[in-house]
């Protein structure tokens, strides 16, 4: 009989702890509802809200055309909800454009779009009246595409009339290492009876450097080596020829010549 009532006392001091249990996981139960509640309904809100529109692009990777023409292009300028933008739609749009080779269209939370494109490979400009065009390493002429003004990114192409010595010469700057090409700031087709490929160019660093079309880019190879050996401060002519050599202008007759040089770019 003790040991029943014993019993019985035992149960009965469990009852309220296990109704304080209950209570408690109940109430955890309905935190955890309430917080998944509140967190549907702010999604909604930010959805339906000013804060999911598109407030800032960005542009990456490219040298010819400007951020703004492919901000442009890619239509985000109507600050869509960046949740409903369609990445193929504006990759298709970008590769409109003859420059672009390749688009990567990416979201960024919490309101950000990054654009990065791969444009083509463009190793000269030619002019054309007022504007400038881009010439691909094919020696095709973008003329859908026009600059206002040189901008220095790719060497400009002068005097070119002739398309097969255009695709000639693009080709063989197109073999030019990157580092050499960036020293290229002008290059002049001077065609004579006797040779049809005379070139003439005006480097970033003041030197000038006479050569041929022909094997172009094999001579131009040893130009940061031969004017490393040179003095900067005396100016002249590079000869990248049947043999590479340096002239000056000190002497009377190659100031003589390099007054001839500018007048027949004039």
């Amino acid at each position: 009989m003790n040991k029943d009532n014993k019993n019985i006392v035992s149960i009965e001091d469990r009852i309220p702890k296990l109704k304080e249990a209950r209570k408690k996981k109940a109430n955890r139960r309905l935190v955890f509802y309430m917080t998944i509640f509140f967190f549907l309904i702010s999604i909604i809100v930010y959805l339906q809200s000013p804060l999911s529109e598109v407030k800032t692009i960005t542009v990456h990777n490219n040298s010819f055309i400007t951020d703004e023409e492919i901000t442009e292009l890619s239509g985000l300028l109507d600050k869509p909800n960046i949740w409903a933008i369609d990445f193929a739609d504006i990759e298709s749009k970008l590769k409109d454009n003859p420059v672009i080779e390749e688009v990567d269209v990416e979201r960024k939370l919490p309101n950000t779009v990054a654009i990065t494109v791969e444009e083509k490979e463009i190793i000269g400009i030619i002019e054309d009246g007022t504007n400038y065009l881009p010439v691909l390493h094919t020696g095709e002429v973008l003329d859908s595409v026009e600059y206002q003004s040189f901008t220095g990114e790719a060497p400009l192409l002068i005097g070119f009339t002739d398309e097969e010595f255009l695709k000639k010469m693009a080709d063989e700057l197109y073999q030019l290492p990157p580092d050499i090409l960036d020293l290229i700031s002008e290059v002049y087709w001077k065609p004579e009876e006797g040779n049809q490929n005379n070139i003439l160019l005006f480097m970033n660093d003041g030197f000038v450097v006479k050569g041929t079309i022909m094997d172009f880019a094999e001579g131009m190879a040893v130009y940061p080596s031969v004017v490393s050996q040179l003095d900067p401060n005396t100016k002249g002519i590079i000869h990248i020829g049947v043999g590479v050599y340096f002239e000056s202008f000190e002497s009377d007759a190659d100031i003589e010549e390099e007054e001839e040089i500018e007048e027949s770019l004039e």
